[in-house]
């Protein structure tokens, strides 16, 4: 499973990245959490919003601070 967080790097988005990273030691998934900063490519994507999440190519959330349970939850 392949998570992207996208944002470009603001507290928020490091947030959710951190959710993420906690959420996949805390449950062992198999998945791998990256960080895209590039703002041409999260333009290209159109999100109106960061940060933003996409997991294995389809987008989950959009301007939302996720918690870790959150992110435990798009794991299963």
């Amino acid at each position: 499973m392949e998570i992207k967080v996208y944002g470009s790097g603001c507290p928020k988005c490091k947030k959710v990245y951190a959710a993420f990273e906690e959420a996949i030691k805390e449950t062992g998934a198999d998945a791998t959490v990256v960080k895209v900063q590039d703002m041409s490519e999260i333009i290209n994507k159109g999100f109106a919003a960061t940060p933003a999440v996409e997991i294995d190519g389809k987008v989950v959330s959009t301007g939302k601070v996720l918690s870790q349970k959150q992110a435990a939850e798009f794991l299963k």
